[in-house]
């Protein structure tokens, strides 16, 4: 596994429900903003990855396990790891936490595409050098 990329969000009313807590869906946007901070770390922009590439990353798959709500105005540490680069795909470990505590844990599979045609497409060499060497 790589190094354990950090990012901190603030969570603000629009990421929450009528009962103060966060809505289950922003915990991914939340895992996002994380994997997209930790390619930018790296000095990869997506938009540039596909303008100069040709590459576009998508979700495949995600599992994800809520165990404690986030709440209006908790500053959260969501976190970003590599566990697996395969040549089209990267598959991330990803936490949430709060004060020390455990809020949700995802594991994320991102596909390469081709940004024409939408088929896999092999991860560029550059960046794929730089995530298995991180």
């Amino acid at each position: 596994m790589s190094k354990i990329f950090n990012w901190p969000v603030r969570v603000y009313y629009e990421d929450t429900d009528a009962g103060g807590v966060v809505f289950y869906a922003n915990y991914l946007k939340f895992y996002e903003r994380a994997r997209t901070e930790m390619l930018r770390d790296m000095g990869f922009e997506q938009d540039q990855l596909m303008a100069q590439e040709g590459v576009i990353f998508v979700v495949r798959s995600v599992q994800i396990d809520y165990l404690k709500p986030a709440k209006f105005n908790n500053m959260l540490e969501v976190s970003a790891q590599l566990s697996l680069v395969k040549s089209a795909s990267l598959t991330f470990e990803q936490t949430i936490m709060c004060e020390h505590e455990l809020l949700s844990k995802a594991t994320i599979r991102i596909a390469c595409l081709d940004s024409n045609t939408m088929r896999p497409k092999l991860i560029p060499d550059l960046l794929k050098q730089a995530l298995s060497h991180d």
